[in-house]
């Protein structure tokens, strides 16, 4: 889905989900993504272990992950990673915060790293930031860059979508309104992202950056922008990300009409797949909203739906909002871990979907894998309370957090063959980052994610984006690392540790926050 702003407003195209300043915030940040879900983890099971790669910053303080959110590959099968890093140079509006690019008040560029090499893949002309947030096979990065120009209504610098090719810097344009962004490049060299256009509109997506015009999903290919049109409504945004390689196939969510339902306050929002011209509804649960988040090559879809009986839960915060899979005409409903709320982050193309679900009566969230439409509960690190899974490649290899109960502490966490892993206990001690998140990993089991360097307390205030790549036989820079299979909680031991008022509390609060990615919100929240 979509949800990009300059990043301190909005973050993300991939999942929506607001862009999160500190360890705590962090933790809502995963609480405010997912709920998650625990498999049997056998004591003593040996793992391979990691070479750590600090990718360091382009100058500044912070390297950061996907600006299009959790969902998206940055990091493809070669190794080649994508993402943004700050500079050195101080953010001209740093004397109105509101108005920064990033939390931190630095400017940012787009960033490629290959075999050890940072490059600075630069920003449309000017003194302005940019971010890549998505990657092919060939090493194409897309994002978005601001272009030296401001929307007079706001004052929030405008965004052009961007393409980075072979040393190349291009401005893919708009639909003929004031900013658009890129979300998800093909091996085909084929874009897909979302462009104001001109006309005015009352429920404009991103009003604060795009200015209260309609937004469109478009696919960019061969030079030209195509607006991909919508259900009947006024707007429709694209959803990027996961493992979707097929040509001219876009899954996205759009509104049916231009009536206000009085639980939402907005038009019916349906998830929907455009094939070559072709735009079909994928219906929802029951209920008035629905959201796809990503597609693969099988042409499955997996997204979120109200139910019937909070038909805007999705939107609202309120319970009765579930993950679903379409495939060939049909949506089913992949359910929970016993309570209302579910969501899935990604989809590979043997059909297994990663993401988060309540548990009964809504007191945790855990860590959960969908694999021929079965739920599974993938469990947290011992003594911790909630967890999320992000990713998964197609060994199954899973990658994600695992949270402690009051959210003061956030591991990175691998799940493979029925094992939890703190990926801290893969890497060798003296390693220079504590490992916070992980966010890709790609068929090699290569994994990308951010940590905290000593003293830094916040990943958006100094924070580095780390890959792992397993040690091979006599690897120097693997010697002295030992560790052998974590123990899961199970939900009960979880709760045991967690009064289930203050669980539910923390849940609700989760839920409702994870529930504003549709509300074109001003991210006021995030610099705690």
């Amino acid at each position: 889905m979509l949800n990009t702003l300059p990043r301190a407003k909005l973050h993300g195209l991939g999942s929506l989900a607001p862009l999160a300043n500190s360890l705590t915030t962090l933790a809502a940040k995963v609480a405010l993504m997912c709920a998650l879900a625990i498999p049997t983890i056998g004591l003593g099971q040996e793992h391979h272990r990691y070479k750590l790669i600090d990718i360091g910053t382009l100058g500044g303080l912070t390297s950061y992950d996907d600006v299009n959110g959790f969902g998206v590959q940055i990091l493809n099968n070669a190794g080649i990673v994508t993402s943004f890093a700050d500079t050195a140079i101080p953010d001209p509006r740093a004397s109105t915060p509101n108005l920064c690019y990033n939390p931190d008040c630095f400017l940012s560029h787009a960033f490629r790293w290959k075999d050890g090499v940072l490059t600075d893949l630069g920003a449309l002309s000017g003194v302005n930031s940019s971010a890549a947030g998505g990657i092919n096979a060939r090493g194409w990065s897309v994002g978005q860059s601001q272009n030296g120009l401001t929307l007079p209504q706001t004052g929030f610098p405008q965004i052009r979508a961007t393409l980075w090719r072979d040393g190349e810097l291009i401005d893919l344009g708009t639909l003929g309104g004031a900013g658009s962004l890129a979300a998800y490049v093909n091996n085909a060299g084929q874009i897909i992202g979302v462009s104001a256009n001109a006309v005015a509109d009352p429920f404009a997506f991103f009003g604060d950056i795009f200015g209260e015009t309609q937004t469109r999903a478009f696919l960019w290919d061969k030079g030209i922008m195509r607006d991909l049109g919508t259900l009947g409504g006024p707007d429709a945004v694209a959803a990027g990300g996961c493992e979707n390689e097929r040509s001219g196939f876009v899954p996205g969510s759009s509104f049916t009409d231009f009536t206000p339902n009085p639980a939402t306050g907005k038009p019916t929002m349906d998830p929907f797949l455009w094939d070559n011209g072709t735009m079909t509804d994928l219906g929802t649960l029951g209920g008035i909203f629905g959201t796809a988040q990503c597609a693969n090559n099988r042409g499955q879809v997996v997204g979120q739906s109200s139910l019937s009986e909070h038909p805007g839960a999705c939107f609202t915060g309120e319970p009765d909002c579930h993950a679903f899979v379409w495939e060939r005409g049909i949506m089913k409903d992949l359910g929970t871990l016993g309570g209302t709320f579910s969501v899935p982050i990604w989809l590979n193309n043997q059909g297994e979907a990663v993401g988060a679900a309540t548990t009964p009566n809504d007191e945790l969230f855990h860590a959960v894998l969908w694999k021929r439409g079965v739920i599974s509960d993938l469990g947290t690190l011992d003594g911790d309370c909630f967890s999320q899974a992000i990713a998964i490649n197609s060994k199954g290899q899973i990658v994600g957090q695992s949270f402690s109960c009051d959210f003061s502490v956030v591991r990175a966490v691998l799940w493979e063959k029925g094992s939890i892993f703190d990926l801290n206990t893969l890497v060798p001690e003296n390693s220079s980052l504590q490992l916070i998140e992980a966010f890709n990993i790609n068929d090699r089991g290569e994994i990308l994610g951010r940590g905290a360097p000593p003293g830094v307390e916040s990943l958006d205030f100094g924070g580095h984006t780390f890959l792992l790549v397993p040690c091979g036989t006599g690897d120097a820079d693997c010697n002295g690392i030992t560790h052998r299979g974590t123990l899961t909680n199970k939900g009960d031991l979880a709760a045991s540790s967690l009064s289930s008022q203050k669980g539910r509390e923390i849940v609700a609060a989760w839920h409702a926050r994870w529930a504003q990615r549709y509300h074109n919100p001003r991210r006021e929240a995030s610099r705690d």
